[in-house]
């Protein structure tokens, strides 16, 4: 097990499979990053708002809302409005990364991750 610094990036991984979340949640704690997780948008919205990530992984299909309805909530906060919230997704649209930028999101990642490349994708985030 690998011990993560205590002033490590905090990272929230928001995806409602359970297996795209602790795989996520393995390769960033191995790749020296803090994580916590939600599973639905309103789960989100709260631990975004109690802990403050560095950075937010949010997956665009979630069983209560759409990752975009949570990014705008997200972006409507004071207290979140500043944390960089990627979209984490499977889709694979030409025209999406335009879209995601125009709706606040700091970027795009596809899923399945590339284990390899993952943390330092997801750290070049981090504020």
């Amino acid at each position: 097990m690998t011990l993560v610094p205590p002033n490590a990036p905090l990272v929230l991984i928001v995806d409602d499979n359970d297996r795209n979340r602790k795989l996520a949640r393995d390769v960033l704690r191995a790749g020296g990053l803090r994580t916590i997780e939600a599973a639905d948008g309103r789960e989100a919205l709260t631990l975004a708002a109690e802990s403050l990530p560095d950075v937010i992984l949010l997956d665009l299909r979630l069983p209560d809302m759409e990752g975009r309805e949570v990014a705008h909530a997200l972006r409507e906060d004071v207290r979140t409005r500043r944390i960089p919230v990627v979209a984490l997704s499977a889709l694979r649209h030409s025209g999406d990364h335009d879209a995601l930028s125009a709706e606040g999101f700091a970027g795009r990642l596809e899923k399945p991750i590339d284990v390899r490349a993952f943390p330092g994708q997801v750290r070049s985030y981090c504020t």
